[in-house]
């Protein structure tokens, strides 16, 4: 999985990381309030504090904006998540904590992810291609621990089953930043969180 190349007319790579950042944090909440399509780079470059010039020497296209929008993004969500993982808990301990920490990632950065989820549309098929396949990269990272703890002869499932699994884990992540509006009006993030945790370890089979 290779990251797209944004060119610059800068050459200095820290100060690319730099203005970038300030980009993406600007455009996030402008794609928050107007979406994609309504925010101009003018707003954008005004928002980050500088000419819309400058942004320029920094990305070609509006595009690039939201490819590193999407790209943060995801970096974000992968670093908390990380963080949040004691790889040292047995098996079934393990899974728990897996479930509660991506629930609270998607808590946290909800707003971010949502935007993501809505406004990749608008990325060139190359693009959307990559953040797609971060996304499942991180399945696949679920997928890898379910895979273990078989291993480990802690569980008990098919190389098809852990897949399905992982994939349900996501979702139920994601679910609550896309359901979010509905779920609230039944349930804290405790709530569902301990719901979702109990119905995935009810799901997992105990090797005989």
């Amino acid at each position: 999985m290779v990251k797209r190349y944004v060119p610059a007319m800068v050459k200095d790579e820290i100060l690319i990381k730099k203005r970038r950042e300030q980009m993406v944090k600007a455009a996030v909440k402008l794609f928050q309030e107007k979406g994609f399509h309504r925010t101009t780079t003018r707003e954008i470059a005004k928002a980050a504090g500088f000419s819309i010039g400058t942004l320029y020497e920094y990305i070609e296209s509006k595009e690039d904006v939201l490819y590193l929008v999407c790209d943060s993004i995801h970096d974000g969500v992968k670093t908390r998540f990380t963080e949040m993982l004691d790889r040292n808990l047995p098996g079934r301990k393990r899974i728990e904590q897996l479930v509660r920490s991506l629930i609270h990632v998607m808590d946290e950065l909800q707003d971010e992810v949502l935007i993501m989820y809505q406004e990749s549309k608008a990325l060139s098929k190359e693009s959307l291609t990559y953040v797609l396949n971060r996304d499942r990269s991180m399945t696949e990272g679920i997928r890898s621990v379910l895979i273990e703890c078989r291993e480990h002869g802690e569980i008990e499932l098919s190389d098809l089953e852990a897949q399905l699994l992982a994939e349900n884990i996501m979702t139920k992540g994601y679910m609550w930043t896309f359901r979010r509006w509905a779920l609230r009006k039944h349930f804290t993030l405790e709530q569902y969180t301990d719901l979702q945790v109990e119905e995935i370890m009810r799901s997992l089979k105990t090797p005989k």
